[in-house]
């Protein structure tokens, strides 16, 4: 095999067989130009329903439909060409039963390109999984803080301390034994993350949960700083570029109204310049 040949995006099972190894690296993304900067460091991407707070200034992800999963989708499937997709399905796309599951499902897939889906929810939604999984649709859970749930969870709160680890565990447990290739946890403890990561077979992604994961995810605009409405503990800003687009946004403001730009290098003559000019082709010459 040649040493210059393109790496393969893995598939569910590659992320899968990585379980106890090098840690698993994954972001969000939702736009063609984000993916393809990810693209040669991720093993997957994941096409997060957070898209609708991070671009679409919704107030939680419970607004996102279908439609706005499917066009994010299509947008990063563009950029990607080595690391695996991964789409979240949208609040009330699956919770009604297993077949409504399948059927927003398969049509993700089948419209943006992507090689699994992720839910949320953990006994409760095995049934759901299992159906999926033997129907040929991989699936990622989600446990611990589920965003879509924040109504009945009381808001972005820690799951899983004290007289809830065991609900948690038992979730864990459930998505692994259902199918699921791996489960994301969010926002639970260290301890409680690192007791599931060692006894459930599949992979754990932490956000907010412990280093000892098999692998970490975080939102790209959260982790890149242009996300300002709000910072998770959980999150490390590696750059701070939201201030930074702000100031060279204000300077170009402020050159418009001083008519400074565009300057004579950003305008075209009225005449093209000499060096320019097509010559006229000459004839061929015989031999």
């Amino acid at each position: 095999m040649s040493a210059t040949a393109r790496k393969t995006a893995p598939n569910a099972e590659d992320i899968r067989a990585r379980k106890g190894g090098t840690p698993l690296v994954s972001l969000t993304a939702y736009t063609t130009p984000m993916a393809q900067l990810m693209d040669d460091h991720c093993d997957f991407v994941l096409v997060g329903d957070s898209v609708g707070m991070v671009l679409h200034g919704l107030p939680s992800t419970l607004g996102v439909t279908m439609e706005m999963m499917i066009l994010h989708g299509q947008a990063v499937a563009r950029g990607l060409t080595q690391a695996m997709m991964v789409i979240d399905m949208p609040f009330a796309s699956y919770e009604e039963g297993p077949q409504q599951a399948f059927r927003n499902a398969a049509r993700l897939m089948a419209e943006t390109g992507a090689g699994a889906v992720k839910l949320e929810g953990g006994v409760e939604m095995a049934e759901t999984i299992r159906f999926l999984v033997k129907r040929g649709i991989p699936v990622m859970a989600h446990i611990g803080l589920t965003p879509q749930s924040i109504n009945t969870l009381g808001g972005y709160k820690v799951q899983g301390r004290d007289a809830q680890a065991e609900a948690v565990l038992a979730d864990a447990h459930a998505v692994a034994e259902a199918g699921a290739f791996s489960v994301v946890l969010e926002k639970v403890p260290q301890g409680l993350a690192d007791r599931i990561t060692a006894e459930v077979a599949i992979p754990t992604i932490g956000i907010g949960a412990s280093v000892g994961c098999d692998g970490q995810i975080l939102v790209v605009d959260d982790m890149l700083g242009f996300f300002s409405a709000f910072k998770p503990k959980f999150v490390k800003r590696y750059a701070d570029l939201g201030p930074l687009a702000e100031a060279a946004i204000s300077e170009y403001a402020a050159e418009v109204r001083a008519r400074s730009f565009p300057a004579p290098e950003h305008v075209f003559a009225d005449q093209a310049p000499a060096a320019a000019k097509t010559a006229a082709p000459k004839a061929p010459q015989k031999d």
